[in-house]
């Protein structure tokens, strides 16, 4: 390893650790505020108790998410004083801003709600207190636009100036970094794939208890109101999951255009094209090497890379040699230095992508397969007049066969949108590089002068182990209560005196 990017090296690695465990609750933080909040207003709008235990349950989970959440995000901010000290100072005035707004409206928002939904169910009115709930759910997503809003400024930078005095940028234009067509697409992106994962954690919960209800057949099981609760919840994750999933592939399509506009270098590493094609093929499979800038096995699909990038089949998609010769031309050096981890990026956007699509088709399956809810009940069965060419000979009962493999694949899928949220940010970070801020600021440049590397690696090193053990924490605590299941001996908002004070006391309530 070059000794002068040990210590840029090491920085990278440290943010890149922190900043994909972060994501990790993020989307979960979104989609279940949202969820929670949908199933009170159930609850407020109908009176059933159903809806009630299922927001005290979705609700816990939500906390423990959200509180890990914001321990992790908080250690971000410190790194960008800490070892990216020279990016702090250049884009400090632009990238700030949007990150005041998302501190002053957003997190406000978040925490001052959360608190009065928390510790006001017996204090506040039912209908204001869901407003409470609501009022967090929109505080986190206004809280992941204006982030999403700063980074889509580093991914294409606009509202700014350079100062001829300081040589820093300043903002000019906070309307356009906050509206631009980057920031929007992204936002939408983003939050499609949150509900997604949001949709297929609840699922992977409900097949839990529904497959756990349905062996064990006792009051809480099969046909006692537990299930009852977590029927609701896993029609209303399959919903949510199927149509957050067709979301997230129709802003992805959108994104990928604006990417394949304004980044072509990072969208030809996602596809390994190493020259300029038309038209440009899909890579379903590629080796090669890199030092010679070719494929040695490449697995296409005709013209598909450029529907993809201009919605016909005959564009030409510009390739990594010509984009790299064309950037060393424009900001100086040699082509190879602005090559990203072609393997990285390649197999990250297609890790991403399947593991997006699997939790979309798992829950446009199940909504099918739940749609007259005989899937649901304790002992189902299918005769042989009802399918008969899947009989060969006799009786066959395909009910057991599909219960047990639907349960099995809710409970499977249950992490695979985050495993694709997180090769996502992988592929949208690195394909980026080696631009901090795209065009304006190399990532060499925008690490922090004065830092070593021994002190870097110190730091990865406690971070990574604290890290470790927060997820040993938030798993430990999401698999105990989730496990535990709704307790429905709680008594309802609202309860007298008597009935309040032999309520058993749940976590955070």
């Amino acid at each position: 390893m070059n000794l002068a990017l040990a210590p840029e090296t090491m920085a990278r690695w440290q943010f890149g650790v922190t900043t994909v465990y972060h994501f990790l609750f993020v989307p979960l933080t979104i989609s279940l505020a949202a969820f929670t909040a949908g199933l009170e207003t159930a609850w407020v709008r109908t009176g059933k108790t159903k809806y009630l235990h299922a927001t005290r349950f979705w609700g816990k989970l939500f906390l423990i998410n959200i509180a890990l959440g914001v321990v992790t995000g908080i250690v971000q901010e410190f790194q960008f004083g800490m070892n990216w000290s020279d990016y702090s100072r250049f884009v400090g005035d632009v990238f700030g801003a949007p990150l005041a707004l998302e501190a002053l409206i957003a997190f406000f928002l978040e925490s001052t709600f959360i608190g009065l939904w928390i510790f006001g169910w017996d204090r506040l009115p039912k209908k204001v207190h869901c407003a409470c709930i609501w009022l967090v759910s929109i505080g986190t997503v206004l809280s992941s636009y204006f982030i999403l809003a700063a980074n889509s400024w580093m991914q294409h930078p606009v509202g700014y100036s350079v100062s001829p005095a300081t040589g820093k940028a300043r903002l000019t234009d906070l309307w356009a970094v906050l509206t631009q067509h980057t920031t929007l697409v992204q936002a939408w992106h983003t939050l499609s794939a949150s509900f997604l994962t949001g949709g297929a954690f609840v699922v992977g919960i409900a097949s839990f208890h529904l497959w756990k209800g349905r062996r064990t057949q006792g009051g809480g099981g099969a046909s006692g109101p537990r299930t009852a609760v977590m029927r609701a919840s896993l029609r209303a994750g399959l919903a949510v999951a199927a149509v957050a999933g067709l979301a997230t592939a129709v802003s992805g399509d959108s994104l990928g255009q604006v990417m394949f506009e304004q980044q072509p270098m990072k969208m030809a590493a996602a596809e390994a094209l190493w020259d300029t094609r038309a038209p440009a093929p899909f890579s379903v499979f590629a080796v090669g090497d890199v030092g010679e800038g070719r494929n040695d096995v490449a697995v296409e699909v005709p013209g598909i890379l450029s529907f993809l990038a201009h919605h016909n089949l005959t564009d030409a998609v510009p390739g990594i040699n010509d984009t790299a010769r064309a950037q060393a031309a424009r900001y100086g050096g040699a082509p190879a230095d602005y090559v990203p981890s072609i393997f990285m990026t390649f197999w990250a956007f297609r890790l991403m992508i399947g593991f997006g699509m699997v939790s979309f088709v798992a829950a446009l399956a199940g909504l099918w397969l739940t749609r007259t809810r005989r899937l649901l009940e304790p002992r189902f069965r299918t005769t042989e007049q009802e399918v008969p060419r899947l009989m060969l000979t006799g009786r066959h009962e395909l009910g057991p066969f599909l219960t047990t493999w639907f349960w099995r694949t809710g409970i499977l899928t249950l992490g695979f949108p985050l495993i694709a949220d997180s090769f996502g940010w992988i592929f949208t970070e690195m394909g980026r590089q080696p631009w901090a801020v795209y065009g304006v600021l190399k990532t060499a440049d925008a690490v922090s002068p004065t830092v070593s590397t021994a002190s870097v690696t110190l730091s990865l090193a406690v971070f990574t182990t604290l890290y470790a053990a927060l997820a040993v924490v938030e798993i430990r605590l999401l698999v105990r209560y989730a496990k535990a299941g709704p307790p429905m001996d709680e008594a309802p908002p609202g309860a007298g005196p008597a009935e309040r004070s032999e309520r058993p006391h749940t976590f955070a309530y």
